[in-house]
C-alpha cells in the first residue's frame, strides 16, 4: 500500500492510501477475440448467401439487322404550290372556283370588273386614230418637199447657166473692145500719115511737082481715113458699153444663182422639217399602239385563269373585295399542282445533319392517323440554317407519295430517319450496358477494357457513361437509356450469365437503335442465345451502392465509327 498527501485549501494536508490495481484474466481477451472472428465469419457466409441467392432478368443476344436513326418533326406541304394573283388593281366582280376545286390550266377563276380597263382601252385607240391621221397628213406634205427641192434645184441650175452666158457675153465684148482698139489705132495712123500726105501736097503743088489731081486724091484719102476713125471709135465705144452690159448682166446672174441656191437650201430644211414632222407622226403612231395593247392586255388581265392544272388549296378574296397591285402582287388562290405527291419539310438538329443524305429512307405518322406509317425518302438537305433560341436546324426535303389523298397540306409529321443499317450484327439491349451486378457474384476479375483512344474507360456515376461526353443530342434521338447514353464506336461491358455467374465481355458498339446495340466483343465471346443480364432480384438493376463501385466504367468512348457513313450520334 502506498500513501499521498495532498496540500488542501485550508492549510491541512489530506493523505490518501494506494492500492495496487487488479489485472483481468487472459481467457477473457481470448474469448473476445474468438467472439469477433465468429462475428466476421458469420458476416462472410451472410453476405455471400445472400449474394447466391440473388436472380438475374436476362435478354438473348440475337443476330440479325439493326438501323440507327434520326428522329425529327416537320409539316407536309404540296411539292408545287402555285400562288395565282393578279396584276391589275380592281374589284373582285366574280368568282369560278372555290376550296378542294380541280381545275385545268386556262379555266377562269375570278373576274375583276373590267369597266375602268375598257374605258382606258378605248380612249387608247382613239389616240391612235388621231395619230394615224397626223402620219397621214405629214406624210402627204413631207411627199411634196423632194419636188420643191427639185425645182428649186433646178432654178439654180438655169440661174448658173445664165451667169455663164452673160461671162461668155462679157469676154466676147472684151474681146470686140480690144479688136476696135486694134483698128482705132491703126486708123489714127492711116489719117496721120493722110494728114502728113495732104500737107507735102500743098507744099508739092505750090512748087508744081505734082499734079492737082494728085493733091486731090490725098485730100479724099485723107477725108476718108477721118471718116474710118470715127466709125473705129464708135466701135470700140459700142464694144466697151456691150461690156459694161455684159458685166451687169454677169452680176444679175450671179445674184439669181445665189438667191436660187438659198432657195433650195430652203426647200431642202423644209423637206427635211417635213420628213422629221412624219417621222414623229409615225412613232406616235408606234407609241399609241403599244399603249393600246397595254390598255387589251389590262383588260385580259381581269380574267384571272389557272395557270396548271391542279386543286384549290386556298381562296382569299370573296366579290366585291378590292384588290391593289400597285406595290406587291396579291394572292388571291393557291394551287396545288399535284397531290399524289407531297413534300414532308424536316427540321433536322444540327449535331443529326451531318449523317443524313439524300436516299435516306424516312417513316412517319401524323396525328390524324396516329396507327399509320407513311414511307418517304429523302430528296434534300437544304443548305439553309435556320436559328431559333440558339437551336440550329436544317430544312431536309423528304418525297412522300400521297395516292390515297390520305396526306392533307399542314399536317405535323413526326418522322425517323434511318441513317444507318447493318446485317448479320450481333444485338443486345442497351439495358445491358447500364447493369452493375452484386459483389461476388462475377466469374472473375474483370480487366478494365480500353477504349478507342486506348486509355482506361472514363467512370461514371451507377455505372453509366456521361451523355454529354457522348455527344447526347438534345432532339431527340436515334439510342438512348434510362441510365445514359449509348453512342457508335464507344466501348462498354455486358454481363452474361453462365450458371449461375456473371462474365463481363467488354465490347465496342457499332449501330445504336432506340432500344438496342449492334456490338462486336473486344475479347472473349458473345453468341446468339447467350444470356445478357439486363438487371436482377434487387430490383435497381444497377446494384447497390458499395457493389456498384467496383463496377463502374462500364461504357465509354466517344461517338464515331462503328457505323456507315461514321455513324450517327446516339442520343
Amino acid at each position: 500500500m502506498h500513501t499521498l498527501e495532498r496540500p488542501a485549501t485550508n492549510g491541512r494536508v489530506t493523505s490518501l492510501n494506494l492500492e495496487p490495481a487488479r489485472r483481468r484474466p487472459r481467457w477473457m481477451l481470448a474469448a473476445i477475440a474468438v467472439l469477433v472472428i465468429l462475428a466476421i465469419v458469420a458476416t462472410i457466409v451472410v453476405v455471400r448467401v445472400s449474394a447466391g441467392a440473388v436472380t438475374y432478368t436476362t435478354v438473348p443476344v440475337q443476330t440479325g439487322s439493326l438501323a440507327q436513326t434520326v428522329t425529327a418533326s416537320g409539316t407536309l406541304n404540296p411539292q408545287n404550290t402555285i400562288s395565282v394573283g393578279t396584276q391589275v388593281s380592281g374589284t373582285i366582280s366574280e368568282i369560278d372556283t372555290d376550296f378542294n376545286a380541280h381545275v385545268k390550266k386556262g379555266q377562269v377563276l375570278a373576274r375583276l370588273d373590267p369597266t375602268d380597263f375598257n374605258a382606258a382601252l378605248a380612249q387608247s385607240e382613239a389616240t391612235l386614230a388621231q395619230s394615224e391621221a397626223q402620219a397621214q397628213a405629214s406624210g402627204a406634205t413631207a411627199g411634196g418637199g423632194p419636188a420643191a427641192i427639185a425645182a428649186a434645184q433646178a432654178q439654180a441650175a438655169a440661174a448658173a447657166a445664165a451667169t455663164r452666158a452673160a461671162q461668155q457675153t462679157a469676154d466676147a465684148s472684151q474681146a470686140a473692145v480690144v479688136t476696135a482698139q486694134t483698128t482705132v489705132a491703126k486708123d489714127q495712123a492711116a489719117l496721120t500719115l493722110a494728114q502728113q500726105t495732104v500737107t507735102r501736097d500743098k507744099e508739092l503743088l505750090a512748087q508744081g511737082y505734082i499734079a492737082q489731081s494728085q493733091a486731090d486724091t490725098d485730100q479724099a484719102g485723107l477725108v476718108a481715113a477721118q471718116t474710118t476713125l470715127a466709125g473705129a471709135r464708135a466701135a470700140v465705144a459700142q464694144a466697151q458699153a456691150q461690156t459694161s452690159a455684159s458685166i451687169a448682166q454677169i452680176a444679175t446672174a450671179n445674184a439669181t444663182a445665189q438667191e436660187q441656191i438659198a432657195q433650195t437650201g430652203v426647200a431642202g430644211a423644209t423637206a427635211a422639217n417635213q420628213d422629221a414632222t412624219h417621222a414623229a407622226s409615225l412613232a406616235a403612231i408606234q407609241i399609241q399602239a403599244a399603249q393600246v395593247a397595254q390598255a387589251k392586255q389590262n383588260v385580259q388581265h381581269t380574267i384571272i385563269t389557272s395557270p396548271v392544272d391542279g386543286t384549290v388549296i386556298a381562296r382569299d378574296v370573296s366579290i366585291g373585295q378590292t384588290v391593289a397591285a400597285s406595290l406587291q402582287t396579291p394572292t388571291l388562290f393557291a394551287i396545288a399542282q399535284d397531290l399524289t405527291k407531297m413534300e414532308l419539310d424536316l427540321a433536322v438538329g444540327e449535331p443529326d445533319i451531318g449523317h443524313v443524305a439524300a436516299g435516306d429512307p424516312v417513316s412517319f405518322s401524323v396525328l390524324a392517323y396516329p396507327n399509320r406509317v407513311f414511307n418517304g425518302t429523302v430528296e434534300q438537305v437544304r443548305q439553309d440554317p435556320t436559328t431559333v433560341s440558339n437551336v440550329v436546324t436544317y430544312t431536309t426535303v423528304v418525297i412522300v407519295g400521297n395516292k390515297d389523298g390520305a396526306l392533307l397540306p399542314g399536317m405535323t409529321a413526326n418522322a425517323t430517319i434511318a441513317v444507318a443499317h447493318v446485317d448479320n450484327a450481333t444485338i443486345v439491349p442497351l439495358a445491358a450496358f447500364s447493369y452493375a451486378p452484386a459483389a461476388g457474384s462475377i466469374a472473375r476479375r474483370p480487366r478494365p477494357a480500353a477504349t478507342a483512344s486506348g486509355t482506361k474507360p472514363a467512370a461514371a456515376a451507377n455505372g453509366t457513361a456521361v451523355s454529354a461526353a457522348n455527344g447526347a443530342s438534345p432532339w431527340g434521338a436515334a439510342s438512348s437509356n434510362a441510365g445514359g447514353a449509348v453512342t457508335s464506336g464507344s466501348t462498354g461491358r455486358v454481363f452474361v450469365d453462365r450458371g449461375g455467374k456473371l462474365t463481363p465481355v467488354p465490347v465496342t458498339v457499332g449501330i445504336v437503335s432506340d432500344t438496342e446495340a449492334s456490338v462486336t466483343p473486344l475479347h472473349g465471346t458473345l453468341a446468339a442465345g447467350d444470356a445478357i443480364v439486363v438487371s436482377d432480384s434487387r430490383g435497381s438493376g444497377k446494384g447497390s451502392a458499395a457493389s456498384s463501385t467496383s463496377t463502374r466504367s462500364l461504357l465509354s468512348g466517344t461517338s464515331g465509327g462503328g457505323a456507315p457513313r461514321g455513324g450517327a450520334p446516339a442520343r
